[in-house]
């Protein structure tokens, strides 16, 4: 049975932190990740996403969170085909094609940037978000393959945006690719019945981690602005309908991650808070929310 731990994804969004879910006198970053590290054993690190981090950032996460907390760490965009400004490429790098070469120097720079982080213990997974205009087939395969290649030594997750992905006739592939590259396999919580609706049950596909990622059940999914598309507030029905999916992963790998990416305001540790009193008598060897205190 997995160890299941469970956050939320950031923990330093604008409406989160106007929301009064930090105390008074947490408005610096190292008294928010303290405090946030006492509540929760577990965040994803989405802002490497728009910006290769620092490695004197990453080593001050490290820093400010206790042995046994993790963070799951969204990839650069360029390293997943998505849209990347210029101003967001290092200067020395803004003028060089939009090739595998490119790709290849900056992973290098990311993977230096994040070795504190693994070098601390504090590394859970690294997060590969796909995007929609990723549709299935020999060429996309192959894109995700060189990704996986340059980084063959770090735990490495896919979250598809493209249901066709895990559509029925499709899925059996995709399971079979993905544990073929030693990749986890995220599983999502979207609205369903829209176009860009992704399936929620998704297999775990290695043996050490699964990931399930709550993005909210807001009717904007896929078409809206940020905030449009992951506000929602989650029911207990909403989120005890995932129990078995919940135990059925727990029970075929040996870590669990489920973070919460529902906005606005504190509605997604709200959710984690939720989703961890109905593990709690379900599901053993959870870390949930807790209220241990960091060093």
């Amino acid at each position: 049975m997995a160890e299941i731990l469970i956050g939320t994804c950031g923990w330093t969004d604008p409406d989160l932190l106007r929301s009064g879910w930090y105390p008074p006198g947490h408005r610096d970053p190292e008294k928010r990740l303290r405090h946030y590290a006492t509540r929760f054993p577990l965040v994803e690190a989405d802002s490497p996403y728009y910006a290769l981090p620092n490695p004197r950032t990453t080593t001050l996460w490290a820093d400010r969170t206790p042995p046994g907390f993790r963070f799951d760490v969204k990839a650069f965009s360029l390293l997943t085909g998505h849209p990347t400004r210029p101003a967001a490429l290092p200067p020395d790098l803004r003028d060089h094609p939009r090739d595998e070469t490119l790709r290849t120097e900056i992973w290098t720079r990311y993977a230096a940037a994040l070795a504190p982080l693994r070098d601390a213990g504090r590394l859970g997974t690294l997060l590969f978000q796909y995007p929609p205009s990723l549709t299935p087939g020999p060429e996309a395969e192959t894109f995700i393959r060189t990704a996986r290649e340059r980084a063959h030594d770090w735990p490495f997750a896919v979250e598809f945006r493209n249901p066709a992905w895990w559509h029925p006739d499709r899925a059996p592939r995709t399971t079979a690719f993905l544990k073929d590259l030693n990749a986890t396999a995220v599983a999502v919580d979207t609205p369903q019945d829209l176009p860009t609706s992704m399936p929620p049950d998704t297999p775990a596909t290695t043996p050490r981690l699964s990931l399930i990622r709550f993005h909210g059940r807001s009717p904007h999914w896929g078409t809206g602005t940020k905030e449009e598309r992951f506000r929602h507030t989650y029911t207990e029905p909403e989120l005890r309908s995932w129990l078995p999916r919940i135990r059925s992963l727990a029970a075929a790998t040996d870590e669990l991650h489920i973070l919460f990416n529902n906005c606005c305001g504190d509605a997604a540790p709200k959710a984690a808070e939720t989703m961890h009193a109905l593990l709690a008598t379900t599901v053993p060897h959870q870390r949930g929310t807790t209220t241990r205190t960091t060093p």
